[in-house]
């Protein structure tokens, strides 16, 4: 059922309150109705009892002949003068079925001076039977109208409690916890579905300890070889002066080495769920140190320059620093001389590279890359993302990305 709960619950005291309504007035109906049989037989009965005794005192005593009440006698000898719709009736009293005799009650009683036929005409009741069903009808009308505005102010009060549990798992973090949702809950149903969702948080932060320990472990497994890897490229970085060829391919070597440890780093971070505690940073003093920290910039071969001020902002600045790393290495090609334009904005931090005019350097888009980005920021592109930054590197082959910031803090 696709209707809110509210609305359901509403509907279901709109009905209850419809069928007592008409309950209400088929008891009243039948009530009326056999109250009306009781109440002619009684008048007629006395009628015939006090015409009967009449007639013993009196054979030639005038029975009534009015528009009203009507009575005429048949005596045991045969005589007397009596409709004929009448003398087929047998004993006892009944309503006549004729459209035109609304409301006229028939009664046939034997009496010692013969058998006695009496009728009364009640259409003035029958009246006030219509008038009693137009009211009743209007209670019908009535009593479901209150009862679906009170089923609405009633239904709110009984799903409170289940907004009130719905609020509490909308406001969950996106990372498991450990929650105590049943335990002011009643002991129905509504606990029953708090205990369910405390029991599967605790069985998420269970498996989130375990999947961390695994990545501790996993990590001091893998820094340990890299670290060894790293230090003899650096030694052999040092002894390369006297074989210049091999220098090249062993810088190569390095970054590739500095660009894994910083790619386990992030995908460590990204597992853990912890990019590191936001801090205040003043955006371009910040994004100057960094960006000096690069290799090509470190070493003169390109020239980095930047413009604008962007202001505080709030973000984990390791994190962040190694997600700056990662565009700049894959936006700077090694050993090409050019010129880094760095523009700092409020809300965006924009990266131009413009190769130098005798360096024979097309774009970057030439060097393919095994993701679907341009700059292949699959794990630091994530990385962004937990820290609130959006990268565009979709004019990245014309050597231009922007990173979208957050609103600053002051």
């Amino acid at each position: 059922n696709r209707l809110p709960l509210r609305t359901r619950v509403t509907l279901l005291y709109t009905l209850m309150g419809l069928i007592l309504s008409v309950l209400f007035a088929c008891s009243v109906v039948f009530v009326a109705e056999d109250y009306e049989h009781v109440l002619v037989e009684e008048i007629l009965a006395s009628q015939a009892q006090d015409y009967g005794r009449r007639l013993e005192r009196d054979p030639n005593a005038e029975l009534p002949r009015t528009e009203r009440l009507s009575a005429y006698l048949r005596r045991p000898d045969g005589s007397g003068e009596v409709p004929a719709a009448l003398a087929q009736l047998p004993l006892g009293t009944r309503e006549s079925d004729l459209d035109s005799e609304e409301g006229v009650h028939m009664g046939v009683f034997d009496t010692k001076a013969g058998r006695l036929y009496i009728t009364i005409n009640l259409n003035h009741i029958e009246r006030l039977e219509r008038y009693l069903n137009l009211i009743l009808a209007a209670v019908v009308v009535l009593g479901t109208l209150i009862s679906s505005w009170l089923g609405y102010l009633l239904s709110g009060a009984v799903i409170q409690p289940v907004r009130q549990l719905a609020r509490a798992v909308e406001q969950l973090p996106p990372h498991p916890v450990q929650t105590s949702l049943g335990r002011d809950m009643p002991l129905d149903e509504l606990g029953r579905l708090g205990a369910a969702i405390d029991e599967y948080q605790h069985r998420l932060v269970q498996a989130e300890e375990v999947e961390r320990s695994f990545f501790a472990d996993a990590s001091h497994e893998l820094r340990s070889p890299i670290s060894v890897i790293r230090g003899a490229s650096e030694l052999l970085l040092e002894d390369s002066e006297a074989v210049p060829q091999l220098r090249p391919r062993l810088l190569r070597l390095d970054r590739g080495i500095r660009e894994l440890s910083e790619l386990l780093d992030a995908l460590l971070r990204l597992a853990r769920g912890r990019t590191g505690e936001p801090e205040e940073v003043v955006l371009r003093q910040w994004l100057g140190d960094c960006l000096a920290q690069a290799d090509s910039i470190k070493e003169g071969t390109v020239q980095l320059a930047v413009a604008g001020d962007g202001g505080s902002h709030l973000f984990p600045a390791s994190s962040a620093e190694l997600v700056v790393h990662s565009i700049v290495r894959r936006l700077l090609p090694p050993t090409v001389p050019g010129l880094l334009e760095v523009n700092v904005g409020s809300q965006s931090i924009a990266l131009r590279f413009a190769a130098a005019a005798n360096s024979h350097w097309s774009s970057p888009g030439l060097q393919p890359r095994p993701s679907d980005r341009r700059l292949g920021l699959t794990l630091m592109g994530r990385l962004a993302e937990e820290i609130g930054w959006d990268i565009d590197d979709s004019k990245a082959e014309d050597g231009y990305v922007v990173i979208r910031l957050p609103r600053p803090a002051t």
